[in-house]
């Protein structure tokens, strides 16, 4: 279960919750209030009990905490708000929506309470993007008019659950893409329809445009786990075309804008990969600036000498890195950082979109990169020949689920358990050289080998009589050989 991150409040007001169970008959249907003067309350909130004190809330069972940030109404400008009973499309209760802190997910909130007269829960998901980019955003969220933020710790769920299977299943989407975002989509989904149901929300939200692939992965799993959920995009309905129409949108609502630099470029981070599009990737005969790159280093400028990386892997999914076992998470940053510093995991490559346009893209997958290396290279040990062309077949098919945003589909989760059956046995560990953007595998090992030295050697061996190959060649020539005849008329 994924750590909930416990934030105090220090604002003097009085302190909005929205729970999942609330007495509503002390207050209104869509607010309750705690202010300074209780020292405790204790509340239902999805079977554990919350204890509230001066503002600070927490979680008090399961080791973790929810997080839950008060909106101010001064200074936040909205021309029709939850009390009015509607907004200028419609009325919802309460929206979760998927919030980064920038400048279309800040603007989004006081879109949705003018257009749908709801209170905004925000939600952030802690994937591996790094923690600047989680700074400060309770007071972006307060700052925004929503009435909570909730902060959720994914990493070792995103990892284990979500990535360790595709690596698993060899997924790779069009040759080279590594599925980063694609596989991170749906465990955020999955965590907003959590957080829907422990807070009450009878809506969900994202900041996607109409355009990409991840408006489908976001929307596909809300249809899969709760299909009574309302959706609502933003980007498809309203007249806000640019960033520009976004700043004049919030500087008329009194919503502060976010003071960061511009990227020229359009990222997705996480602790499986970053990917980088727009500006002059936008023309694929260009190649990327060098200084574009963030989470590795120029092959030309990387070390001189190699490092040496060996993986333990036990069935199919990587457990340690030379010889100390690692959570999923913590070994897939260790990898990364390594990966890195080398020069590893590089990818420029124009792709098909779900929507039916190319896109050209530039990934850096530096530990990702390694790990599929060491498990396609164990394979080579443990399955035999029909198994590893059928399952390098399925992968296809999986790895196409997983773009399109199918990971709750029975399919890919049937695919899965063949997946996980058939590498039962991958088990062992790989030795691999890193050195200036190259992997090279040098050593592998398993107690599960079919190779046999016995039998492979060139020496003559009692299991491998190489007189019988004269009669094998003869009989799987065998059609080959009839149409010869027939052709000669013989």
């Amino acid at each position: 279960m994924a750590q909930l991150r416990a934030i105090s409040s220090s604002s003097s007001t009085n302190f909005v919750f929205n729970g999942a169970s609330k007495p509503e008959s002390a207050l209104g249907r869509n607010q309750i209030c705690y202010s300074n003067k209780f020292s405790s309350v204790s509340s239902g909130f999805n079977g554990n009990a919350l204890v509230h004190n001066n503002l600070n809330l927490t979680r008090a069972s399961n080791n973790k905490a929810i997080q839950a940030v008060a909106a101010s109404e001064k200074g936040v400008d909205v021309s029709v708000s939850p009390k009015t009973g509607g907004g200028l499309r419609g009325k919802l209760n309460k929206v979760v929506l998927a919030y980064s802190g920038g400048l279309d997910t800040s603007v989004i909130v006081p879109w949705l309470r003018e257009n749908y007269g709801c209170e905004v829960v925000c939600f952030t998901a802690d994937v591996g993007q790094g923690i600047k980019e989680l700074d400060g955003l309770e007071a972006k969220a307060k700052g925004s008019g929503a009435c909570q933020l909730v902060v959720k710790d994914l990493q070792e769920e995103f990892v284990k659950d979500y990535i360790f299977p595709c690596l698993r299943a060899g997924a790779i989407y069009e040759r080279k893409y590594l599925l980063g975002t694609s596989m991170a989509r749906p465990v955020i989904a999955k965590a907003m329809v959590d957080v829907a149901k422990e807070v009450g929300a009878d809506a969900v939200s994202h900041g996607c445009t109409g355009k990409g692939n991840d408006q489908v992965r976001f929307e596909l799993t809300f249809f899969a786990l709760n299909p009574e959920l309302n959706v609502v995009a933003p980007w498809r309905e309203w007249e806000i075309t640019g960033r520009e129409d976004a700043i004049e949108y919030a500087k008329k609502h009194n919503i502060p804008i976010p003071v960061t630099k511009k990227s020229i470029y359009s990222r997705d981070r996480n602790l499986w990969h970053l990917s980088h599009e727009g500006d002059i990737l936008e023309d694929p005969a260009n190649e990327p600036t060098k200084d574009m790159y963030m989470m590795s280093v120029d092959p030309e400028d990387a070390p001189d000498q190699p490092e040496y990386v060996e993986i333990g892997i036990v069935s199919g999914i990587p457990v340690s890195v030379n010889g100390k076992e690692l959570s999923p998470a913590s070994l897939l940053s260790q990898l990364n950082e390594t990966g890195g510093r080398h020069g590893i995991g590089r990818i420029d490559m124009v792709e098909n979109r779900l929507v039916g346009m190319k896109s050209r893209g530039v990934y850096e997958t530096p530990g990702g990169t390694i790990l599929f290396s060491a498990v396609r290279e164990l394979e080579s040990l443990t399955l035999d020949r029909e198994t590893i062309q059928v399952k390098d077949q399925l992968a296809l098919k999986y790895a196409e689920l997983v773009y399109a945003g199918r990971w709750f589909d029975p399919l890919r989760e049937s695919m899965d358990e063949f997946m996980k059956k058939i590498t039962e046995t991958t088990t062992g560990s790989v030795t691999l050289k890193l050195y200036k953007g190259s992997v090279t595998v040098t050593g592998r090992t398993s107690p599960y080998s079919l190779y046999r030295q016995d039998i492979s050697s060139f020496e003559s061996g009692q299991i491998y009589d190489q007189a019988d190959a004269a009669g094998f060649i003869k009989l799987y020539g065998l059609p080959m050989r009839v149409r010869a005849m027939l052709e000669k008329g013989i």
